[in-house]
């Protein structure tokens, strides 16, 4: 038996190859991977014994070769293949060891563009392939997690056509994700990011129960490790719902960077938050805006949960808290709550990966874009449109609420008042609906909103939003711009004495 071996990632490679020589292989190997083994006192054939030809081309032709591809891929169920192997003086080759050159970790340390094409393995993802295509007869190994796996199973006569096969799924997913990694990489390069063709791929994490509905399977993918790396599943396993309201807290919490901050979602839509470096306060502050509907919502904490935070959300129902992390006596409070899911990121605040790019599916594809990025800037360079200027509160305010509405599903409107949220009206079909509907909510929870700030992430189109907020006490409002009745809205504002600011961004979400 023989065992071609040729790795980028060397960890483990020296006792995988030791425990295959004593389970009776011949190593093959090359370069690198041959001098670390011969080093180590293992016996292995250098890969140009067996191809009868040098490496060339300063290793860019090493395996490209018959004697390599025609020993893993010639079919030992047939008589005729294994007539014409005999003939042709090639020996079979049962086990192949290959991950590639890394290409990810080039393209994160350097712009050279000819260290990143030297980068891109030729070799490597052929042999793959070729031990993949014929797992009925050779097993194929890409991950060094695999190694103790491999053994065990040779080693316990498991070395199944199941097994074999569940290793060439797993090649073939490492070669197709290398592959798509080197075109988005090179149309990002040459085409900004929009080519003929987008990949996107994504490693699993872990099965949800089932996905929107019970009738629907679900999964949680990771890019970069980011999951497996950041979060922790404390208490409970997060469904599939779970997971996109969890994503839509974080967003609005973690916009806040060091400061403390409490959001509160339910179906997707904030319901309530608040900014205070004392959380327990921002908690009591962030419910008071919507607690009806807080009720089995999903806590976004951008901070650590103490015991005396973990107190006050015991006293009603919450589906999940994704908090920075969790003191020990605040985790020992919410044991008694055995449908309360806790998730971390094992860090003093939540953690964002900020990807660069966004994408949705639609009926026969999806749509691919850029990733909306709501700046700190875009609040603190806005525009003063009106004749009156807002005050430092006034403008923390505006910020909060600027941020809040630039998160929240279209056509959206944000009341702020004293760091924070008394209302939100969001996705609605017309912005003046938005923004009387989150003033009726905030009456009927006895919310005073007079004082409070505005925002919108799109440009109000008439007037009748500003009449609407004069008419609530509302003292200045922040919004993109860009409104062909720009100047009656900006006449409206100083008619009714409110501060106006444009950023001259928008910040649509559907």
């Amino acid at each position: 038996m023989r065992a071609l071996i040729s790795v980028s990632d060397k960890s483990g490679v020296e006792n995988f190859a030791k425990e295959l020589v004593a389970l009776g292989y011949e190593i093959i190997s090359t370069g690198g991977t041959y001098n670390k083994l011969k080093e180590a006192g293992i016996a292995v054939i250098e890969a140009n014994e067996v191809t009868k030809f040098p490496e060339c081309f300063e290793g860019r032709v090493k395996t490209l070769n018959p004697y390599i591809h025609g020993g893993i891929l010639h079919r030992r169920d047939k008589q005729s293949h294994l007539d014409q192997a005999k003939e042709l003086g090639v020996e079979g080759i049962d086990l192949v060891c290959v991950n590639l050159y890394p290409f990810k970790a080039t393209i994160e340390k350097t712009d050279d563009f000819e260290e990143i094409i030297e980068n891109i393995d030729i070799g490597g993802p052929t042999m793959v392939r070729s031990a993949a295509k014929n797992f009925d007869s050779v097993i194929i190994v890409t991950d060094v997690a695999d190694y103790d796996l491999v053994l065990t199973n040779i080693k316990n006569n498991t070395n199944t056509a199941e097994f074999r096969r569940d290793l060439m799924i797993k090649a073939f997913e490492h070669t197709a994700s290398y592959d798509s990694m080197i075109a988005n990489y090179m149309n990002g390069r040459f085409n900004g990011g929009f080519g003929e063709y987008q990949f996107i791929s994504g490693k699993k994490v872990f099965d949800t129960r089932y996905g929107e509905n019970p009738h629907q399977n679900g999964a949680l993918y990771e890019f970069d490790g980011f999951f497996t790396k950041n979060f922790k599943q404390v208490k409970g396993e997060a469904s599939f719902n779970n997971l996109t309201d969890i994503n839509g807290a974080v967003k609005i919490a973690a916009s806040f960077g060091t400061r403390g901050a409490v959001c509160i979602v339910k179906h997707g839509n904030p319901c309530g938050f608040a900014l205070n470096e004392n959380l327990t306060q921002a908690y009591i502050d962030a419910l008071k805006c919507d607690s009806i509907s807080a009720f089995g919502g999903v806590v976004a904490v951008n901070g650590v949960v103490s015991k005396e935070l973990a107190l006050k959300m015991n006293e009603m129902f919450l589906e999940v808290v994704i908090a920075g992390d969790f003191d020990a006596d605040a985790l020992e409070v919410f044991e008694s709550k055995k449908r309360l899911k806790l998730f971390s990121y094992g860090s003093d605040k939540l953690i964002l990966a900020n990807d660069k790019n966004d994408f949705k599916h639609i009926d026969g594809g999806f749509v691919y874009q850029d990733s909306d990025i709501v700046k700190d800037s875009e609040v603190a360079n806005a525009a003063k449109q009106g004749t009156l200027e807002a005050n430092d509160a006034q403008m923390k305010d505006l910020e909060i609420a600027y941020k809040i509405a630039s998160l929240t599903k279209s056509n959206c409107v944000v009341y702020v008042k004293d760091s924070m949220m008394v209302a939100v009206g969001m996705g609605m079909t017309s912005r003046v609906d938005a923004a009387q509907c989150a003033l009726k909510k905030a009456t009927s929870m006895g919310l005073d909103v007079s004082g409070a700030v505005m925002a919108s992430e799109a440009f109000f189109p008439f007037r009748d939003s500003i009449d609407a907020a004069a008419s609530a006490g509302i003292k200045a409002i922040i919004e993109p711009g860009g409104s062909v009745r720009d100047d009656e809205v900006i006449a409206a504002a100083n008619e009714h004495g409110i501060a106006l600011y444009f950023t001259g961004t928008r910040h649509f979400l559907h």
